[in-house]
């Protein structure tokens, strides 16, 4: 977190196929606030998804690098649909470690941890659908939030009941 900005960073963060990106996007357009999309779903709509480290921490920066170009403007809310923090519970899944560059750079004011309490939906980037899978999955990105230290609430429920809380989240 840069020192003395007054705009406000909220990071959705947690398991996939959570809400995320779509309360993100939904809630940026009606607050009007500026919204930071999922670097690494472009990344690998263009790339494929077979990851390397190399990959992760390239992902990492280019989310850095977006959420950094956002924030220039200064807007009063800043959305992130995910941080580096989440790319470093992809590196911890499949290759069982975390890179220490994952857990430099900036972090948000608050996380929203979504649980994965809902229906999985594949599109063709997620990895992790097997209810095994997602349990561990969402385990790993709340220990980086532990580990990080940085503030989070969890976001549950069926879809009314979690924009209710983000909602509740953000006007804080």
């Amino acid at each position: 977190m840069e020192a003395g900005r007054r705009m406000r960073w909220i990071c959705f963060h947690g398991a996939e196929s959570t809400g995320k990106s779509v309360l993100a996007a939904k809630l940026a357009g009606e607050l009007g606030a500026r919204w930071v999309p999922e670097y690494g779903r472009e990344y690998c709509e263009t790339r494929g998804t077979d990851l390397s480290m190399a990959d992760l921490l390239a992902i990492a920066a280019g989310q850095d690098a977006a959420m950094q170009a956002v924030a220039k403007a200064r807007p009063p809310l800043l959305l992130l649909d995910t941080d580096p923090l989440m790319t470093a519970a992809w590196a911890a899944m499949p290759f069982g470690q975390v890179p220490p560059a994952l857990m430099a750079y900036p972090k948000a004011d608050l996380y929203l941890l979504f649980d994965p309490d809902v229906p999985w939906i594949a599109d063709g980037t997620r990895f992790f659908g097997t209810p095994a899978a997602r349990a561990q999955f969402a385990a790993l990105a709340e220990q980086m939030l532990v580990r990080a230290g940085v503030p989070y609430r969890t976001i549950s429920g069926d879809w009314p009941a979690r924009e209710a809380a983000v909602r509740a989240a953000l006007s804080e």
